[in-house]
């Protein structure tokens, strides 16, 4: 069951994922639900070192940032 913040109930709270010894972790599944995750949906992640990682579906973030892609080298399509 996710945790809604309580001054805005589209921010939310998942629960914890463990990383596994290739690196993945599994999205759970009220996520990819409420946000509409598909298998073979490609997701943009970002990093701040003092934060931590966010991730953003790519088409949805593309479209919200003008140019973003350009910056990238184009479609992100990494796999690493």
């Amino acid at each position: 069951m996710a945790y809604s913040h309580p001054d805005d109930p589209g921010r939310r709270f998942y629960g914890a994922v463990t990383v596994s010894d290739r690196g993945q972790i599994v999205i759970p599944a009220e996520a990819r639900r409420d946000l509409g995750i598909a298998v073979g949906d490609k997701l943009l992640v970002f990093g701040d070192l003092e934060f931590g990682l966010a991730f953003g579906k790519a088409d949805q973030v593309l479209a919200r940032v003008p140019g973003l892609a350009r910056l990238l080298g184009g479609a992100p399509n990494s796999d690493e």
